[in-house]
């Protein structure tokens, strides 16, 4: 549904040299496998996972090497196959610099998958709580960039509905565009994972906003949508102006719907929840295939760069 939909404006915002083209010249690659790969422990917001398996433990690629612990928390899966050959603190993905807990793993170039779990069952055959545990065991967490973990922004609570889902396709950074280059290839695992969320919290309506300097993603996801026929036929695919920060949470929801978020509350507490779109590929991945969230894709590109391009990463590679 691609009709006329009114706009509102956040206070402020900058017209920002966008650098996005840079890397959209190049076709998606994969990052060559590493000979170790260090696996934080915290990948996401919480409590760390606690490792499952020994030093010297064979490991296949997505099986669970560490389970949630407490409620905010998700497992960490080998993000390839090969031996555990340490767990102790290495530096970790952080403005500081800092250490902390990685399991670290000796690849064994097979890149061989455990034994996966895909839905065989109607979507629908499965209840809400239960599709929220699937996901909570695959290990997805918010890919926007907080790390919060997905299967509890996708439980209405006491509200047993939310009114309005958004998927975030702003990506407003200059130099970014590993979301936009999502939304080229993979719009159908994002249609279809934001129809398998819409389902875990019984969503009213779903909007998705992509900024105006995306249209390639955003004919792509029109397509999709096309194709998924009656079933996706009421998602609005809404282009939004280029300005940052439109891709913060509480900015796209004021420009999407003209509602703002109390200062000390959460979208929720206005009847919307807010994911972005690699989150709803994952989340697609996940159910339908039963693949954890062992790998992303990241833009690498500036003016240090000889060939800016994206790459899809495996989970602990070494940069």
């Amino acid at each position: 549904n691609t009709r006329k939909h009114k706009l509102w404006q956040f206070n402020g915002g900058l017209h920002l040299p966008q650098h996005k083209h840079e890397s959209t010249q190049t076709p998606l690659t994969r990052a060559t496998l590493p000979k170790r790969l260090y696996l934080p422990l915290q990948q996401h917001i919480g409590e760390a996972a606690e490792p499952i398996v020994k030093v010297g433990e064979h490991v296949l690629k997505g099986q669970q090497i560490a389970h949630a612990h407490g409620y905010v928390s998700v497992p960490v899966h080998a993000s390839s196959s090969g031996t555990v050959i340490e767990i102790g603190n290495h530096p970790v993905p952080h403005p500081s610099g800092m250490q902390a807990p990685c399991i670290v793993i000796e690849t064994d170039g097979e890149d061989r998958w455990a034994k996966l779990q895909p839905l065989n069952m109607d979507l629908h055959d499965l209840n809400p709580s239960a599709l929220r545990n699937r996901l909570r065991e695959t290990g997805i967490v918010g890919l926007g960039g907080a790390g919060f973990p997905s299967f509890i922004k996708l439980n209405p609570g006491a509200r047993t509905f939310v009114d309005t889902l958004i998927l975030n396709g702003a990506e407003c950074e200059p130099y970014i565009t590993c979301d936009d280059t999502l939304m080229r290839l993979r719009a159908h695992e994002i249609i279809q994972g934001l129809e398998i969320m819409r389902y875990a919290m019984q969503a009213k309506q779903c909007i998705i906003g992509v900024e105006d300097n995306k249209p390639e993603a955003y004919a792509a996801l029109q397509e999709a949508i096309r194709d998924e026929g009656n079933t996706a036929k009421d998602i609005q695919l809404i282009q939004i102006p280029t300005i940052y920060p439109t891709g913060g949470e509480k900015q796209i929801i004021k420009v999407l719907t003209g509602k703002e978020v109390p200062a000390d509350g959460l979208p929720l507490d206005i009847g919307i929840v807010c994911h972005n779109v690699g989150t709803a590929a994952a989340v697609y991945r996940a159910i339908i295939h039963g693949r954890p969230l062992i790998s992303r894709i990241i833009t690498v590109t500036g003016k240090g760069i000889q060939t800016p391009c994206n790459m899809e990463v495996p989970f602990g590679t070494p940069i």
